[in-house]
């Protein structure tokens, strides 16, 4: 809350039982002390704005609002009034009301710094860079400190950033910027690392990367030293931006003999080597090759560079893993062009076996091998494997057991070959005894592996854990290929591994993604829950959870994922805004481009799209019973039509797609194309599931009188504009089923741990998307009932009729064992559930547009009948739509009472089977028990060989 400090001001004493209760939460105490206060001392602000903070937290925004105004109108220039004021509007959300509050303390105490300091942060938390500007110049010349002078600096290149004219940027901010920045340097005033960083982020906009590389080589360029080789790395950028390739190569060059473990130099340095050897450069004869020192531009000066780093490390008492990768690099890029032959750097295969005789201990070095396997011929695969396999320390204790490791280092060795293994896709060759049998030993390995992790922590990972996932992934080959059980297996292996490592997330994930194929979703909330997801995983796997959640029926559930990643979205506007401030603070300005860019990426997000659209649907839909609060719910939701607030051109996939754990080779993982597809495929049906909020949002809106459609008063009343935005949003629909089905028809199989498919498919092939269309469509007609006469009555009793027959066969598909078991093996229907919730969701828009039908056709009924008994004619009969539409109905309600006993059913069905006595037999693997191999020494080798 607002400072204490001062405790000899009699009203700091006074109110500081109210900042008590606030601070403990107890809201109603401090209103009532705020109240007692204000009895006694009516001037008294801050006890005001204190009691408004109270009524605010406990939910009576209006009354807050109205004391906060009263007292902000009287432009109060203490700073507990001040302070108080400021925590209000931002637990309010209305950051733009600060800034009024600072302009008006700034002038009446024009020379204080410290409202002057509030007035620049009000401004930087609602993004006015115009005024920050002119807020920060203005605190300069009150206080004339360096870093208010380059807060106004740094505010004129956030104008540049969110200038819609580029060319205004760099005619107008950026030089103005630079002039500024120039005008202290020749005054000799820069004092501080950030200023320089400062300097530099403005000759790198302008691209004056000279200008850039002269600030960081001079003398300016000593003061960055908060950051390791933060010169050096500078000077590279800018080397790399003027194609200055001698420098590049001699500074990387010089890098690499100071740290020969930095990959990153390495990088450079053959990139250098290429360009300076493709432009035909040649060193100077009398004078120094370059700025940076001796520059190589041949290939064998690259080659005899890198052995000599392997042969400096082999005198180190570290080993350094750099080097020999560089050399495997070096293999590549000269592959690559044709002309490795020539310079004898050894076989690819030779050095990847001693590159794993030296570091195959270490975890890192199955990562550090996958880069370069594309090196080795697919016909050395098996050949390359047994080599490493051989030079295990493997022991077995009889001599028809499996050889194990005996300490830490060898598991880790025999790991690094099994992932080898699958990535170069000898295991996808086996045959599904083989696979089995890899399986077992597999298990057998990890269970072995266990007794060197007897002394971990529940937080840490068991050394063998890679051992189970390896051979889940081999039963989720066999489950695609057809064999059902292998599905239940990994299930039992994975939780088996998770009770070893509670906090093993790939094991939590991986059944996650099992349990929603399946179908059970009740152990997937617990899971995810225990993954403890944090601030940004929201937006990065909260797909895992809110794809299936609502899709499975678990409405609760589906509720509250949405809610965890919408508070998290919400939140960020606030939280970038305090990071922003932060940065100006503390002179990181080179982070706040990356808080802005950060903040319009969430904001941008697919995810938060569409957890948006689905949660508000869900609360719709989970009201579609009440009549009455439909408009009540659109009303809440501040929903419109007309108004649709996704920034479609601009959506950001931001999902982690390579969460889980993937060995499999190139050919079969999840590639560049499949992240497009999936992108593809989520947006159309995104735009789907909004165009179908915004249809619903519609109806409320279209009242409920019969008049003539083309009447004045109508068109004043904005009621055919309405219908006319209904009929708009239809077409705009089937345009987005029509997309939808065009794109299904590549029929794409993503990969078994790749992204998930949207619901889109279920949503055609069911039947639900005709039924709604047609619902929508029905509402357009209906709204014509009193202009079109009988012929459109005709065609609105024909869609009650075929509107019955489609949600009769929707339910149908809907009806069926959610659990089979066919000769001894567990299958799930999941698309059984995943329909019913359709049907559900069909049903609820039924129901509103039944009731958007009533609201037409009772007024029309009793006009009809008002004209009746004025002319007395009581044998004329009454237009066939009431009878259509009494029918309907009627149906409608035979139909939801079938589908109710029909969920009643299936909840019986479920409750009566009796979980606690069904087990789980080992059946097939112990199929493959005997499949070992005999030869103790051998282990794998044996499926190596037969593959």
């Amino acid at each position: 809350m607002a400072a204490r400090g001062h405790v000899q001001d009699p009203n700091d004493r006074r109110l500081r039982p109210i900042y008590d209760y606030l601070d403990n939460g107890n809201n109603k105490m401090a209103i009532q002390q705020a109240d007692k206060l204000l009895k006694k001392h009516k001037d008294l602000h801050c006890a005001k704005v204190l009691k408004a903070i109270g009524l605010q937290r406990t939910g009576k925004q209006d009354e807050a609002y109205a004391l906060a105004q009263e007292v902000a109108a009287l432009e109060p220039t203490d700073d507990n009034s001040l302070q108080a004021l400021t925590i209000l509007y931002r637990e309010m959300h209305r950051p733009e009301l600060v800034t009024k509050l600072y302009e008006a303390a700034v002038k009446k105490v024009p020379n204080s710094e410290e409202y002057h300091s509030h007035l620049f942060m009000a401004y930087a938390r609602v993004g006015e860079y115009k005024k920050m500007q002119q807020a920060g110049m203005a605190l300069y010349k009150i206080v004339p400190k360096n870093p208010y002078y380059f807060w106004s600096v740094m505010s004129l290149i956030m104008q540049s950033i969110s200038a819609q004219d580029e060319n205004l940027s760099k005619t107008m901010f950026l030089p103005l910027a630079e002039r500024m920045v120039e005008k202290m340097v020749k005054e000799d005033k820069i004092e501080a690392e950030a200023e320089v960083e400062l300097y530099y982020m403005i000759l790198e906009r302008l691209e004056k990367y000279k200008e850039a590389l002269d600030v960081v080589r001079g003398k300016l360029g000593e003061k960055l030293t908060s950051e390791l080789q933060s010169r050096e790395n500078k000077c590279m950028a800018m080397y790399k931006k003027l194609h200055r390739w001698p420098e590049c190569n001699a500074l990387a060059r010089r890098l690499l003999l100071k740290n020969s473990d930095d990959w990153q130099f390495y990088i450079t340095y053959f990139d250098s080597v290429f360009q300076l050897i493709d432009e035909s450069w040649t060193p100077p004869a009398e004078e120094e090759h370059s700025l940076e020192g001796e520059v190589h531009c041949s290939i064998e000066q690259a080659v005899n560079f890198i052995e000599e780093r392997i042969t400096e490390e082999s005198k180190s008492s570290r080993p350094l893993r750099g080097p020999y990768l560089a050399k495997l690099e070096l293999i590549r890029r000269l592959r690559h062009r044709g002309c490795n032959d020539e310079y004898k750097l050894g076989d690819p295969e030779e050095l990847m076996f001693q590159y794993f005789k030296k570091f195959g201990d270490k975890p890192c070095c199955f990562t550090d091998l996958k880069v370069f396997v594309d090196l080795l011929p697919p016909s050395q695969y098996t050949k390359f494997i047994r080599q490493l396999l051989d030079v295990i320390p493997l022991a077995a204790a009889a001599e028809n057991e499996v050889a194990l490791p005996g300490d830490i280092k060898a598991l880790q060795q025999h790991l690094c070959v099994v992932q080898l293994s699958r990535l170069l896709g000898i295991y996808h060759a086996m045959e599904k005894k083989q696979k089995l049998a890899v399986v077992r030993e597999l298990m057998l390995r990890y269970r072995h592996g266990l007794e060197f992790g007897k002394s971990c922590l529940k937080t840490e990972l068991q050394f063998s854990d890679y051992y189970c996932l390896l051979a889940v992934h081999l039963l989720l080959d066999l489950w695609l290929e057809g064999e059902e059980a292998a599905v239940w297996q990994c299930l039992t292996l994975l939780e088996e591994g998770l009770s070893h490592s509670p906090s093993n997330a790939q094991f939590k994930l991986l059944l996650i993604r099992i349990y929603c194929r399946l179908g059970a979703f009740e152990p997937v909330s617990e899971l995810y829950s225990s993954l403890d997801a944090k601030h940004i995983q929201h937006d990065t796997i909260g797909y895992l959870l809110t794809r299936y959640a609502g899709s499975l029926g678990h409405y609760a559930a589906a509720s509250q994922s949405c809610n965890f990643a919408l508070r998290f979205f919400h939140s960020n506007q606030k939280d970038t805004s305090e990071y922003i401030i932060q940065a100006y603070k503390y002179g990181a300005f080179e982070k706040i481009p990356e808080f802005i860019a950060f903040r319009n990426r969430l904001n941008s997000s697919l995810h938060f799209a569409q957890v948006r659209t689905e949660r508000m649907l869900l609360d719709l839909l989970l009201e579609a019973n009440i009549s009455t609060s439909l408009e009540e719910s659109i009303k809440s939701m501040s929903l419109s039509p007309e108004e649709d607030d996704i920034p479609w051109k601009d959506l950001r996939d931001n999902r982690d797609l390579t969460v889980l754990f993937s060995w499999d080779p190139k050919d079969r993982d999840i590639s560049e194309e499949h992240r497009k597809l999936s992108l593809e495929e989520e947006t159309l049906w995104l735009r789907i599931r909004s165009l179908t909020l915004r249809l619903v949002s519609g109806l409320p809106t279209l009242g409920h009188t019969i008049q003539p459609k083309n009447s004045e008063k109508t068109a004043e009343n904005g009621v055919s504009s309405k219908i006319d935005t209904i009929r708009a949003l239809l077409q705009q629909l089937e345009a987005a089923v029509d997309s939808g089905k065009k794109f299904l028809e590549q029929k794409i199989q993503y990969p078994v741990l790749g992204p998930p498919p949207t619901r889109m498919a279920g949503f055609f092939s069911n039947g639900s998307c005709q039924c709604q269309t047609s619902l929508f469509y029905l509402v357009s007609d209906i709204y014509e009932l009193d202009t079109n006469g009988l012929e459109i009555q005709e065609r609105i009793g024909n869609s009650f009729k075929s509107l019955v027959e489609r949600l009769t066969d929707l339910f149908n598909k809907c009806k069926g064992d959610l659990i089979e078991v066919r000769d001894g093996t567990l299958k799930t229907h999941p698309n059984l559930l995943e329909n019913l919730v359709f049907f559900v969701e069909t049903i609820s828009i039924a129901l509103w547009v039944s009731s958007y039908c009533d609201s037409v056709l009772r007024p029309f009924k009793s006009n009809l009948q008002k004209k009746k008994k004025k002319k007395k004619e009581s044998s004329v009969a009454m237009p066939p739509v009431f009878t259509h539409f009494l029918d309907y109905v009627t149906e409608l309600q035979t139909l939801t009472s079938n589908v109710i006993d029909h969920i009643k059913g299936l909840e019986i069905i479920l409750t009566a089977l009796k979980l606690e006595e069904l087990s789980f037999k080992d059946t097939l693997l112990l199929q493959v028990r005997d499949s070992l191999s005999r030869d103790p020494s051998r282990g794998l080798t044996t499926f190596y060989t037969c593959s």
